[in-house]
């Protein structure tokens, strides 16, 4: 049987799961049946805020809450990646955030591989073999297989991933396309600390000189922007970013660049239009992404 827990309903099985999504949902308003927001637990705000978009799409939420092996590659940090189930269900229960018909799916990997690792994997392709995929090889093969699993096991209208993972979101909209995988994906702006620093489990591990040091990332992307909106090129905004970036006092970056927002390639100068202007940085043994979106091509262009 399901066990509920505040409003909504915790599931930690398939049966549990399906039982649940079984039930009746009281008919709103909202132009979809079924939203799922897909999470690796440590809630915070900008997960809260993929929340709050999927309840004005949907009659019903799904939330899983999932810490997924196979995007860890060797030596990351999945044995000390944050896990607070009593604390993720707490926030997600505030708010008015979910209510009787929603569902919290939070399995063990027992559940979502039943035969340990699986043997056919969804692959990326290219677009998971540059920047993070590079940084951090097959992680993106390992997101991608996840995403389609638990897609197939919510069966959702739509799902919501945050732009501050712009290439994960890019890579399962392409999914989703070459797939034909029968749900709508919406992207979610990503949310801001008071400081500017992106909202990020991580940001749990940096120290208090860290993280004053990483408000950098986003003073380095605004940098970019500005230059963007001045009507530089593509290099111009580049070096706006590595300056302000550099000034930082970062312990390493791993990449500053100007991709295309659909397939993550590399733009150059006479780029016309929308591209990402994204980065990462370590500070410390904790590494950070931050990301914008900027307009090439027209002097004062709107980021």
């Amino acid at each position: 049987m399901t066990t509920a827990v505040g409003s909504p309903t915790l599931a930690r099985t398939r049966a549990e799961l399906d039982a649940a999504l079984a039930a009746p949902a009281v008919a709103r308003t909202a132009p979809h049946a079924r939203a799922v927001v897909m999470t690796m637990g440590a809630l915070h705000d900008g997960h809260l805020s993929l929340v709050r978009r999927a309840r004005e799409l949907a009659d019903r939420v799904v939330v899983t809450i999932f810490v997924n092996p196979l995007q860890f590659g060797a030596g990351e940090d999945l044995a000390r990646y944050p896990r607070d189930l009593a604390g993720d269900l707490a926030l997600l229960t505030g708010e008015g955030l979910l209510g009787p018909d929603d569902v919290v799916f939070a399995p063990e990997p027992a559940v979502v591989y039943p035969d340990g690792d699986p043997l056919v994997r969804v692959s990326a392709g290219a677009l998971g073999e540059t920047l993070e995929g590079a940084v951090r090889p097959g992680h993106f093969d390992g997101v991608l297989t996840v995403v389609l699993k638990l897609l197939h096991l919510t069966r959702p209208d739509v799902a919501l991933f945050g732009r501050k993972d712009a290439q994960q979101l890019a890579a399962v909209r392409r999914m989703v396309r070459d797939l034909d995988v029968p749900v709508q994906v919406v992207g979610v702006p990503l949310v801001r600390d008071a400081d500017g620093l992106a909202l990020s489990s991580r940001n749990a591990y940096l120290s208090d000189d860290e993280r004053a040091r990483a408000l950098g990332l986003s003073r380095a992307l605004r940098a970019g922007e500005e230059a963007a909106a001045r009507g530089a090129g593509a290099g111009e905004v580049l070096a706006a970013t590595r300056d302000v970036l550099a000034a930082a006092g970062v312990d390493a970056v791993d990449y500053v660049t100007l991709v295309d927002r659909d397939d993550f390639t590399p733009v150059a100068d006479g780029w016309a239009g929308e591209a990402v202007l994204a980065l990462a940085a370590r500070l410390g043994t904790t590494r950070l992404i931050d990301n914008t979106v900027v307009v090439l091509g027209r002097t004062g262009g709107d980021a």
